[in-house]
């Protein structure tokens, strides 16, 4: 018996084989989409999935200001963030972080909404912070990563 044959294979930095993928917001829920985006971020869609390695796709978001939240979640949710100074504590709904993105021009592709969401569902280490930056998200319809060539998916049909 050929006992190679029964080796699991892990995938490595070299072996992974990473895409560019886009994704269209448009009337999505954002939770449920960003779990999805999560997923493919880390690379669970695919059949070579190692849990300690960076094998998932590059995303890029686009039509975000266009995503949905049910109920009141747009004003009555808040999102807490620590500066490190006492009385730091600082607040911000979906709404307040949706219109930090459509004013920032110093960082583009990095939307705060989407960037808090995302981070939330992802690995808190050292992996999870460098799959965040796999993740560009974009209010319009354009990105400038036309070079690398990105496949448009249907975010609907995946599970």
């Amino acid at each position: 018996m050929d006992t190679l044959s029964y080796k699991t294979i892990s995938a490595n930095a070299e072996t992974a084989t990473k895409e560019w993928v886009v994704v269209d917001a448009t009337d999505q829920i954002l939770g449920r989409l960003c779990a999805k985006v999560a997923k493919l971020l880390r690379g669970k869609y695919k059949p070579n999935f190692t849990p300690h390695v960076d094998c998932g796709d590059n995303v890029i978001i686009i039509n975000a200001d266009k995503v949905k939240m049910t109920g009141k979640k747009w004003t009555e949710r808040l999102y807490v963030r620590y500066t490190g100074y006492p009385g730091g504590q600082r607040f911000a709904t979906p709404a307040i972080l949706q219109a930090k993105s459509e004013r920032r021009s110093s960082k583009p592709g990095k939307h705060p909404l989407f960037i808090h969401v995302v981070k939330g569902m992802l690995p808190k280490n050292r992996l999870g912070a460098k799959l965040l930056n796999n993740l560009y998200v974009y209010n319009g319809s354009e990105h400038p990563h036309e070079a690398q060539q990105p496949k448009v998916i249907d975010i609907n049909n995946l599970k």
